[in-house]
């Protein structure tokens, strides 16, 4: 399989892949450079790919799986050309290197998983790439096909007449393709039950002004932004019916880990008497995590606040915390969108139930 690069043409409001196997190797969409220009990675070792990972060229939590599962190809081929019958064993540092790259984000874990399985199948001395790749790019088009099944799920939740508002980006960029939040926000578009999105700047990496309002201008979405400093006043004003976001974890009890400021978000929401819906496929669900306490939470660099674009903007002498993320307690969410079902009002005994199913 040379290339994979999932098909879109057949849904409105979609161009979008970040994620590309082309010429057996690896293309991500540089999302560092955004909106200002369009560079692609291109990347031949696991090791360059957790380093992609790691420093944001790639992010959103589904996105990080379906590139990680990808990289084990890479790993794998690696190491069969120079271990041949050994490679599996000479890969492991390669893996460890890849699942150390984003703490928070639990598909990266999962699809390493998946692929280790798959590692574990193949017969002693045969070459794995073929057999992975083929894992890999299945992990890439279920993910589009569980971001489409969310789209519908959740559009169907969302009443004409107002519109909605966003934190971070969760559309194809953060994603295999279409999107988790923002696919919810695709669909409910082209449905006609929306006329605006509203999307917060997502500071400090400004993911909401950089990707969320370039994705929607791309797919001719009308998309006005805020900082979210002025989401209450928004909210006050009765502008939004639904504040939808995306998550990197969520726990067994529903609480839900996302980008920092999704928090606040959803205390604004619950006091103005605005819907919160939280839209993640299955594999971000941790079941082993009882509740938000037991989500790492990783912490960044000080300079990513203290500086934009590399120049200083807070007074020498001024520290910084960073924290990536923030918990949302299940009792602010009132919808929890998967591939498999619509959760509202979250509980442990719900969240169980939908895993089962």
């Amino acid at each position: 399989m040379d290339a994979y690069n999932a098909p879109m043409k057949n849904h409105a409001h979609d161009s979008i892949r970040a994620i590309i196997w082309q010429d057996h190797h690896l293309r991500l969409l540089d999302q560092r450079w955004l909106p200002q220009e369009t560079r692609y990675l291109d990347l031949h070792t696991a090791k360059d790919t957790a380093a992609a990972i790691r420093d944001m060229a790639v992010r959103g939590a589904p996105a990080i799986g379906v590139t990680a599962a990808y990289a084990v190809v890479l790993a794998a081929r690696q190491a069969y050309a120079r271990y041949r019958e050994n490679w599996l064993a000479h890969m492991q540092e390669d893996v460890e290197t890849l699942a150390q790259a984003r703490p928070t984000a639990v598909n990266l874990f999962w699809a390493i998983d998946v692929m280790r399985e798959h590692c574990a199948a193949i017969p002693k001395g045969q070459d794995p790439e073929a057999l992975l790749l083929e894992a890999a790019t299945r992990i890439h088009e279920e993910d589009i096909a569980a971001n489409r099944r969310m789209g519908e799920l959740g559009a169907a939740l969302i009443q004409g007449g107002r519109d909605v508002l966003t934190h971070c980006n969760t559309g194809s960029l953060a994603t295999g393709g279409y999107g988790t939040a923002l696919g919810v926000i695709r669909s409910a578009y082209a449905a006609g039950h929306i006329q605006t999105v509203f999307a917060d700047e997502t500071r400090p990496w400004l993911q909401g002004a950089r990707l969320t309002a370039w994705e929607l201008v791309q797919d001719e979405i009308p998309v006005c932004l805020l900082c979210e400093g002025a989401a209450a006043s928004l909210m006050r004003e009765g502008r939004v019916s639904w504040a939808i976001v995306g998550a990197d974890r969520i726990a067994a009890n529903g609480d839900a880990a996302n980008k920092i400021g999704t928090y606040s978000l959803a205390v604004a929401a619950r006091h103005h008497g605005v819907k919160f819906m939280v839209v993640a496929p299955t594999t971000t669900i941790d079941m082993q995590a009882a509740d938000g306490d037991a989500i790492p939470i990783e912490q960044r660099s000080a300079d990513e606040v203290l500086e934009l674009g590399g120049q200083r903007v807070a007074a020498r002498g001024a520290q910084a915390w960073n924290p990536s993320f923030d918990v949302t307690p299940a009792s602010l969410i009132d919808a929890i969108v998967t591939e498999k079902g619509v959760v509202t009002e979250p509980t442990r005994e719900k969240m169980q139930n939908l895993m089962k199913s």
